[in-house]
């Protein structure tokens, strides 16, 4: 295909600006994010950036796009797709003020997905933790790195990553009702779900997936109401891989310095 442009590829919508798009259409192949063109790699590896597993919208390249825009930084990104076992895409038990409930990782042994791993550089990897509180003391996820064999990373040309970051929600997950996480259907479908399960979430929200999404956003004391209230109502439990987490310090190495996150 001669046209690699992002619109070209239909992958130019970000879910920052149309919420119930989330996660945002996600590459067919690997590929490297140059602007707004998606184009091939010429290698799947790369030892001078840090492997970051995107698991909702940062592997959307509109969205990293978006993310990547709001601090002014236009150098390219590998996007590789990965053979992963081990995870599966839960539920964030927290309503992000851009309007959505996103997905987090969450244990699942034998489980296998085709996700991606986000190869950034240490001003890259700067505003991806940015974008998702990692280095606030009340921040929403904190990176944590997992390794291999207990979550394997397999590329196309055989290559096992040895492991790769990933952000785990200081919130925990979701479950379904068993106690174990749910998974997340898409934007639409899931609000849909939780709205018909609880009348305080609809006086909060609104009956409908439009009206979560416009009340919700940038309404940061909303927000923090809806995430309390999946812990009053008993939705929450925890992802499984809490125990990788730690806390990133400034300038430790190869983290790159910290950024506050963007106003918006």
């Amino acid at each position: 295909m001669s046209d690699r442009t992002l619109e070209a590829l239909g992958l130019a919508e970000a879910p920052s600006d149309h919420p119930l798009l989330y996660p945002g259409a996600w590459p067919s192949d690997s590929g490297l994010l140059d602007g707004d063109r998606l184009l091939p790699l010429d290698r799947l590896v790369h030892e001078d950036r840090v492997p970051v597993l995107a698991v909702g919208s940062n592997a959307s390249p509109a969205q990293l796009r978006h993310k990547m825009a709001e601090y002014g930084i236009v150098s390219p990104i590998p996007m590789v797709r990965t053979r992963v076992t081990g995870l599966g895409i839960g539920v964030s038990a927290h309503v992000s003020r851009l309007g959505y409930v996103s997905a987090s990782p969450v244990e699942a042994p034998g489980a296998v997905r085709e996700l991606y791993v986000i190869w950034l550089d240490a001003e890259q990897l700067a505003v991806i933790d940015a974008s998702e509180g990692a280095h606030l003391a009340a921040g929403n996820y904190r990176r944590a790195w997992l390794p291999s064999p207990e979550v394997r990373f397999d590329l196309a040309d055989g290559t096992a990553l040895p492991g790769a970051y990933v952000y785990v929600n200081t919130h925990g997950v979701l479950h379904d009702g068993t106690g174990a996480p749910r998974s997340h259907p898409g934007q639409r479908p899931l609000l849909t779900e939780l709205l018909v399960g609880s009348a305080r979430l609809r006086e909060l929200f609104g009956v409908t997936p439009e009206e979560f999404c416009a009340r919700a956003r940038a309404d940061h004391e909303l927000c923090r109401a809806g995430t309390r209230l999946f812990k009053r109502e008993k939705l929450v439990t925890v992802s499984g891989l809490e125990q990788y987490a730690e806390a990133q310090q400034t300038g430790s190495p190869g983290t790159g310095s910290s950024l506050s996150p963007p106003l918006r």
